[in-house]
């Protein structure tokens, strides 16, 4: 087998009729998404199909990219406060971080 410069593989005329001879006269299985015995129905199936050559393509399509990040980058840390501070910054919902983080801001801004 070779392949040519789309990644897919070219089998020679005798590969292909060795294949034939080898294979069943006959295949009859009811939860096959196309008709076996016929050649059309098998060539169309598998024209589509993807060989391992085009996986790295198929993950570099697939992988998700993240942009650049629109504001200035935060560092993650730990401090400690009080509970009931953390308590009432959790209850405010999603995005709780933030508005501590817009708070501390504030408090700098004023200094």
């Amino acid at each position: 087998m070779t392949h040519n410069n789309t990644s897919k593989p070219v089998f020679s005329p005798a590969q292909i009729a060795a294949a034939l001879a080898a294979a069943p006269h006959r295949v009859d299985d009811p939860e096959c998404p196309y008709d076996p015995n016929t050649p059309d129905a098998v060539a169309i199936h598998w024209a589509n199909a993807m060989t391992s050559q085009s996986l790295p393509e198929l993950q570099e399509k697939l992988a998700r990219r993240r942009g650049a990040q629109k504001q200035p980058t935060k560092i993650p840390t730990t401090i400690r406060v009080d509970a009931d501070i953390l308590a009432a910054f959790k209850a405010t919902g999603k995005g709780w971080q933030t508005r501590v983080n817009h708070v501390l801001r504030e408090w700098l801004n004023a200094q």
